[in-house]
C-alpha cells in the first residue's frame, strides 16, 4: 500500500497536491481557523468543486445526462449559497477522492497487461540447414522454422518436438502444479519454461497466432467489455434532480417567496445521499482489510453481492501448488516404505527435476540418515540412476524402467493405477533390476479449503472447479471439498467461455485464481479474486479483490460482508430520500428556514455515517456466530 501511495506521488502530482491542499483547508475549518472573513473551506471548495460543477454541467447540457455529478453540483451551490462552505468542500473532496481512486483502478488493470505483454519472449535460437545457430528476434519466426530450446529458457512460439527429451512449465498456460515431461511429437506453447535438458522444435503457430499472444488479447477484451455497474445515486438522480427543481420553482411561483424556494434546494442539498454510498463502501472495505481481504475496486463489494455462483482454481487456490509426497508403495517384502524413500532421494539428490526435488525435499524433513550417491546420471524426460550404497537405483516413469529391462508386476501396476486415479504424478524406482515401487506426488488440498467452500454453500452460492489439470487430478480434488461442478482441462479461453455463458444466463460468477492462466478468467467475471501471496503480480492486476495471505477462510466472510454493506447502502439511501423530501415540504410551508434546513441535512449526514460505521466491527461477530 505504502508503495502504490509513493507511486501515485511520483505519477500524479498535481492531483496530490490538490487533494492534500484541501484536506488541510477542511482541517483548519473544522478546528475554527479562519483566515480573516475567509473560510479555508473555500480552497478545497475551490480546488475540489468547480471541476465537479464544470463536469456536471457538460454532462447536462451536452449529454442531457443527469447523473450524481449534477447532484453534487446543486449540493455545492446551495450550500455556498447559505454559508455551508465546510459542507460544500468536504462533498467536493469525498467525490475527488472517489474519483483518483477508480482512476488509479483502471491504471493498475493496465499495468497488469502490460506485465502480460512482458512475458512474451524476446528472440529465438533458429538452426540454419547446416545446422548453424543464430539469435533472432521472436517476431522474425516463421511458420517451419526449425528452433532450439536450452534449459531454463522460454519457449518462444508453439510448435512440435522433432528431437530431445525435457519437462516443460505449463503453469503460464493452464496452471499444472507439475510440470509435463515431453518427448519428440509433442506440442509446445509459447510462454511456458523449459525446465531441463535443450531441444529443437519446429515452429508452428506464430506472432499474433501464438498461444500466449492468444491469452494477451483474451486479458485486453475481457477488460474492455466488463461493464460497470452505474452507482444507486447515479440511477435516482435523474428523477431527484428534476423532483427538487420543480418543487423548488413551483414554490417560488406558488408563494412569491424567494427564501422558501432557496431553502428547498439547501434542504435538498443531498450530502447524506452522497455520503451513502461511499461511507458504506469505505467502512466495509475497512473490514475486509482487518481480515486480510485488499479492496481494489470501489465497486467490488457492490457486485459480489449480487455473485451466486463462485468459479475456483485448483493449483494454488483451493491447493498449495507446490507438489508433496502423498504415498510411498513398496512390492519388496524385505524393503520399508522408509527404506524405499531413502534409496530414491539419495538417487534424486541432485536431479534438476521437479519431482525428484519433492522427494528430496520430503526425505530431509523426515529427519533419517541421508545415503550418498555415486555414478548419478540425468536422463532426460525419463529420471535418474546412481549407485547407492553398492545398489543400482533406478527413480523415473516407466518409459526408464522398460528401456533397462525392468519390467512391472501386476501388483505394482495395480497400485499405479490407482495412485494416477487419484491424480497423483508417479516416481517408479527400481533397485539391482528389480522393480521395487514407486512414490506418488499430488499438490496437497489447502487445510482450510473444506471450511471456505462449505461457507459459501452456506451463503447459498454454487462452487465449480476449472482448471487447466487432467480430469484425475480435478475429481481427485473434489472428491475431497464440497465442489458442485468439475470442469477439467480447461485453458484460459475455455474459462472465458464457461463464464461468458453463465453471465448470459443471468448467473453472475466470481472467479477465484492465482495463476497468469487466470488472468482473462479473473478480469472477465463479475468479480475477481486473486490469492495475493502465491498469486502472479497478472492475477493480482487483474482483480478486483486479493487474499493478501492466501486465507480462502475469509470468502464466505466477504460476501456476507458485501450483502450486509449493500442493505446498509439502501438502508442510507431510503433514509437521506426520506429525510430530503420530508424537508422539502416542511420548506415549502415555511416551517423550515435556511438555517435549521442546513442543520437538518447535517443532522442526516451525521447519522448515515453512523449507521456505515457499524459495518466495521459486524462481520467480525457475525463470523463468530
Amino acid at each position: 500500500m505504502l508503495a502504490d501511495v509513493k507511486q501515485w506521488l511520483k505519477e500524479e502530482p498535481r492531483q496530490a497536491a490538490t487533494l492534500g491542499l484541501s484536506a488541510l483547508a477542511l482541517a483548519l475549518s473544522f478546528c475554527g481557523v479562519r483566515f480573516g472573513p475567509v473560510d479555508p473551506a473555500w480552497l478545497a471548495v475551490l480546488l475540489c468543486g468547480l471541476p465537479i460543477v464544470r463536469e456536471g454541467a457538460e454532462g447536462l447540457f451536452t449529454r442531457f445526462d443527469i447523473r450524481a455529478d449534477v447532484l453534487v453540483s446543486l449540493a455545492l451551490i446551495a450550500a455556498v449559497i447559505i454559508g455551508e462552505i465546510f459542507a460544500a468542500g468536504e462533498v467536493a473532496f469525498i467525490m475527488q477522492l472517489g474519483a483518483l481512486l477508480e482512476a488509479r483502478t483502471v491504471a493498475r488493470a493496465r499495468a497488469g497487461i502490460e506485465r502480460l505483454v512482458h512475458l512474451t519472449p524476446r528472440t529465438a535460437r533458429r538452426l540454419a540447414a547446416g545446422g548453424t545457430e543464430s539469435v533472432i528476434p521472436a517476431e522474425a519466426v516463421r511458420v517451419d522454422d526449425v528452433l532450439r530450446v536450452l534449459p531454463g529458457e522460454t519457449v518462444p512460439v508453439d510448435g512440435v518436438i522433432l528431437t530431445g527429451q525435457t519437462a516443460i512449465d505449463q503453469s503460464v498456460m493452464t496452471g499444472e502444479s507439475l510440470p509435463v515431461d515431453k518427448a519428440p511429437g509433442d506440442e509446445v506453447s509459447s510462454g511456458t519454461v523449459n525446465q531441463f535438458g535443450a531441444f529443437d522444435m519446429r515452429a508452428v503457430r506464430v506472432g499474433e497466432d501464438s498461444a500466449l499472444q492468444r491469452m494477451i488479447r483474451l486479458v485486453q477484451s475481457a477488460d474492455a467489455g466488463k461493464a460497470k455497474i452505474v452507482r444507486l445515486a447515479d440511477r435516482w438522480a435523474t428523477w431527484i434532480v428534476l423532483t427538487a427543481l420543480i418543487a423548488a420553482v413551483g414554490t417560488w411561483i406558488v408563494t412569491g417567496e424567494v427564501l422558501r424556494a432557496v431553502t428547498v434546494l439547501v434542504v435538498f442539498c443531498p450530502c447524506a445521499l452522497v455520503l451513502a454510498t461511499p461511507t458504506a463502501i469505505m467502512a466495509a472495505i475497512g473490514n475486509a482489510t482487518r481480515h486480510g481481504v485488499l479492496i481494489k475496486e470501489g465497486d467490488a463489494l457492490e457486485r459480489l453481492a449480487r455473485v451466486r455462483t463462485v468459479a475456483f482454481d485448483k493449483t494454488g487456490t483451493l491447493t498449495c501448488g507446490t507438489p508433496g509426497v502423498a504415498r510411498i508403495h513398496s512390492i519388496l517384502p524385505d524393503l520399508a516404505p522408509d527404506e524405499l524413500l531413502r534409496l530414491t532421494a539419495a538417487a534424486e539428490e541432485r536431479s534438476e527435476h521437479p519431482l525428484g526435488k519433492a522427494i528430496v525435499r520430503h526425505f530431509r524433513e523426515s529427519g533419517q540418515p541421508a545415503a550418498t550417491a555415486e555414478d548419478f546420471r540425468m536422463l532426460p524426460g525419463r529420471g535418474v540412476s546412481a549407485r547407492v550404497e553398492g545398489r543400482e537405483v533406478l527413480a523415473g516413469n516407466a518409459a526408464l524402467l522398460a528401456e533397462r529391462g525392468v519390467s512391472l508386476p501386476p501388483e505394482l501396476e495395480s497400485a499405479a493405477q490407482e495412485a494416477r486415479a487419484e491424480g497423483q504424478a508417479l516416481v517408479l524406482a527400481a533397485l539391482d533390476g528389480k522393480a521395487a515401487g514407486f512414490v506418488a506426488l499430488a499438490d496437497d488440498v489447502r487445510p482450510t479449503a473444506g471450511e471456505a467452500l462449505s461457507g459459501l454453500q452456506r451463503c447459498g452460492v454454487e462452487t465449480v472447479l476449472l482448471t487447466g489439470d487432467s480430469e484425475a487430478a480435478a475429481q481427485a480434488v473434489a472428491r475431497r471439498l464440497p465442489v458442485h461442478e468439475v470442469r477439467a482441462h480447461c485453458l484460459p479461453e475455455d474459462k472465458l467461455q464457461w463464464i461468458a455463458r453463465r453471465e448470459a444466463a443471468g448467473q453472475p460468477v466470481c472467479m477465484i485464481g492465482d495463476g497468469i492462466n487466470d488472468a482473462p478468467a479473473l478480469k472477465s467475471a463479475l468479480v475477481g479474486v486473486a490469492m495475493g501471496g502465491v498469486g502472479s503480480d497478472i492475477a493480482v492486476d487483474a482483480a478486483d479483490m486479493a487474499l493478501v495471505q492466501d486465507d480462502i477462510r475469509e470468502l464466505p466472510h466477504i460476501f456476507a460482508l458485501a450483502r450486509r454493506m449493500m442493505r446498509t447502502i439502501v438502508c442510507n439511501l431510503s433514509f437521506s430520500l426520506i429525510l430530503n423530501f420530508a424537508a422539502i415540504f416542511l420548506a415549502m410551508t415555511g416551517l423550515l428556514s435556511p438555517v435549521s434546513g442546513a442543520l437538518v441535512h447535517n443532522a442526516g449526514s451525521v447519522l448515515v455515517i453512523v449507521n456505515s460505521a457499524l459495518l466495521l466491527h459486524w462481520q467480525a461477530r457475525r463470523s463468530a456466530q
